[in-house]
């Protein structure tokens, strides 16, 4: 049975993911030795520097009281107390960092007992120093003291080397203990370093390894469906992607070769439905124009042979039918122009607006004092010149055609440049539209006059929106009845070297 694609993703995540945790788990069990050992350091270097503490406190004690012998002022006794009270306690305090079979719990142990010792030798000599002074102001040294004979044989000096020789002796182990640790420390940290590195290192190319595999399980099939989009992108509908996995791939697969299918058959359903519908074009051109020109002939007849015998709203009448068979023919011609934008794919070609306004204009001949200004700079742009020809034909013609001072008309074309589309905009001095109607003027067949009033079809504005946008740009009227009218439309940029080809050609 084959894993379906999700399955295998998530087994390869899942193997990557637990070897990060293993790499996680051993650099933190490095970490903790790491970190006992460093303890382990300080926590000797601090015993060294309590062990002293007490030495050089013993070391006080023991100058304060030979001192004080000697001299017999009270105020040379100050280190010696000083120095007692530091030391309270501070044996059991030390020693209870050590086991008791510890050679370094054994020495602080014999080397309290020697303390003790000195102690009391040291208060009974204090004590009769003090006793001798209250029975003679004037004495000097050891006179008249009970046992001074125990400062003369030096006792106590040698208690207090004894002392000494068990805290270096202690001083110098703690050292061997902490060379012993470091060591210990250097290795673990160097042994951190290497598996952090190896595994590090492991990790990486079983996510490498991984990669590769899901990126070839994937990247030959993802091709391929691409492959297949593409060219259903470009008209070819009858590929066929074989894909034998049976995973979430080959549903895609499937659906990819079903919806070329579709496509194909839609498309040629549409190609034989387009073929009919120009026939039928054709035909309802053909059909409805040729009664519509013999009605217009036979109303010419009817006039020309009958002239004299016609009576005025008779003759009335005949202008009126000819006036709305033009109309008929004009809404035909209209239609099938609007059914054919887009049916026939027109070549982009380089056209100089100017030129084209002027052609234009030539052709609508507007009345005189009628004004169209063309502004200082129009560009050249890659466009389809027949549509773009039919977009500014059908504005300008809309706005010589609903002015309502034809003697006094104005119509000032205006031009401007962003960097996806070029905008224009035709605004005229005529009477205005008002707001509610600025929607209505883009639907085909409506217009804002009595048809019998002016002649329109109400095409003119649907043909310029269908091309427009068609072409991704847009349309909008800025208007208000009364004020005039302002249509502003885009048209996109086709090519990076369309605004550059633009400039090139620059205002005439």
């Amino acid at each position: 049975m084959k894993l379906k694609l999700s399955t295998r993703l998530f087994l390869g995540f899942s193997a990557i993911a637990l070897l990060f945790v293993a790499v996680v788990f051993v650099n933190y069990q490095l970490s903790r030795s790491v970190l006992r050992n460093s303890q382990r350091i300080a926590q000797s270097q601090n015993r060294t520097a309590q062990s002293t503490r007490m030495l050089r406190s013993v070391v006080d004690m023991e100058a304060g009281f030979r001192a004080y012998l000697l001299v017999g002022n009270e105020r040379l006794l100050d280190s010696y107390y000083e120095g007692e009270r530091q030391l309270l306690g501070s044996f059991a305090t030390l020693r209870n960092e050590f086991l008791p079979d510890d050679p370094q719990y054994q020495r602080l142990l014999r080397a309290q007992k020697l303390y003790e010792q000195w102690s009391a030798y040291s208060h009974l000599l204090v004590a009769e120093k003090r006793e001798a002074r209250l029975r003679n102001p004037k004495q000097e040294g050891l006179d008249g003291m009970e046992h001074r004979n125990l400062a003369a044989d030096l006792t106590g000096k040698r208690l207090m080397d004894q002392i000494r020789v068990l805290f270096r002796g202690f001083d110098r182990s703690e050292l061997a203990s902490r060379e012993k640790q470091r060591d210990k420390l250097a290795d673990s940290i160097q042994q951190t370093r290497v598996l952090s590195v190896v595994l590090a290192l492991l990790a990486l190319l079983v996510g490498l390894l991984s990669a590769l595999f899901l990126a070839r399980l994937l990247s030959r099939r993802i091709s391929t469906m691409v492959e297949l989009a593409q060219r259903i992108a470009k008209g070819d509908y009858n590929v066929h992607v074989t894909d034998p996995e049976q995973d979430e791939l080959s549903e895609l697969a499937a659906s990819l070769n079903s919806m070329a299918g579709t496509i194909g058959t839609t498309i040629a359903q549409l190609e034989r439905r387009n073929q009919e519908l120009d026939q039928f074009a054709y035909v309802v051109s053909h059909d409805l124009k040729a009664p519509l020109r013999g009605i217009e002939s036979a109303s010419r007849w009817i006039e020309e042979d009958m002239s004299q015998e016609l009576p005025a709203h008779i003759q009335e009448f005949l202008v009126l039918m000819r006036v709305r068979v033009h109309r008929m023919e004009n809404l035909i011609s209209g239609i099938l122009e609007l059914a054919r934008i887009g049916r026939v794919e027109q070549l982009d070609e380089r056209v100089d607006v100017r030129e084209l306004l002027t052609e234009i204009v030539d052709v609508l001949s507007p009345p005189e004092g009628f004004r169209i200004q063309f502004p200082t700079y129009l560009p050249v742009i890659l466009a389809p010149r027949v549509e773009l020809h039919q977009v500014f034909s059908n504005l300008l013609s809309n706005a010589l055609k609903y002015h309502h001072e034809p003697e006094k008309g104005m119509v000032r074309i205006q031009y401007r440049e962003t960097p996806t589309e070029y905008v224009f905009s035709l605004t005229d001095n005529g009477p205005g539209i008002a707001p509610e109607y600025h929607e209505r003027v883009f639907v085909i067949f409506q217009t804002l006059t009595e048809r019998d009033t002016l002649e329109s079809t109400g095409v003119g504005l649907a043909i310029v929106k269908k091309i427009v946008e068609r072409h991704g740009g847009s349309i909008t009227l800025n208007s208000s009845e009364g004020h005039g009218a302002t249509f502003t439309f885009t048209w996109p940029k086709m090519s990076a070297a369309a605004p550059a080809l633009a400039r090139s050609g620059g205002a005439k």
